[in-house]
């Protein structure tokens, strides 16, 4: 048939390429297993961004991932960050197509670990838009609409299309060709 016969013949694993299997791997583990810990970092990031952003007090909840904003106002909220709203659920497939791709192309490890750096950034970015926005919409609107529409319209739509840019921009950086090729 051919078709097969003008497959790419996959070339030799390196011990780069398997090196950046397992340890892509391991994170994606890591991301599950620790889960916990990875929310708490998030919450951290949102409460160091709400303190330079909001007028009213804000606390930091660690053991809860968890930030209340708005302290000594009218508008006092906390957030939770719950298994379902943190961004490692989008950054776990970008972990686990980068280690497939690698394991089946080794040559282009550099190009992958590139872009999924870059995407992951602009996962943790996004979900961090995310928080900001229904804080923002909370302050706005008042508690029970601005949570209302900040969790259930707008801040899944920016999670979505946040998460699906995201995804765009790790397959085009990761699969298009060197500059000396194209």
């Amino acid at each position: 048939m051919a078709l097969a016969g003008s497959l790419p013949v996959p070339r030799r694993s390196t011990p780069t390429a398997r090196l950046a299997v397992v340890v892509l791997v391991a994170l994606a583990a890591a991301l599950v297993i620790g889960n916990r810990v990875y929310r708490t970092a998030e919450m951290t990031l949102a409460s160091g961004i709400l303190r330079l952003t909001t007028a009213g007090g804000v606390y930091l909840a660690p053991q809860r991932q968890s930030v209340y904003f708005g302290l000594g106002t009218d508008h006092a909220f906390g957030l939770r960050m719950s298994p379902e709203c943190t961004s490692a659920f989008l950054v776990l497939p970008l972990l686990v197509i980068g280690a497939v791709m690698i394991a089946l192309r080794p040559a282009i490890t550099g190009r992958v670990l590139v872009a999924l750096g870059i995407a992951a950034l602009a996962v943790v970015l996004v979900n961090q838009l995310r928080v900001l926005t229904l804080v923002g919409l909370i302050d706005w609107l008042g508690t029970e609409r601005g949570y209302y529409w900040g969790h259930t319209l707008l801040g899944s739509m920016v999670s979505v299309l946040g998460g699906a840019a995201a995804l765009v921009l790790f397959a085009w950086l990761s699969t298009r060709k060197p500059r000396d090729q194209r």
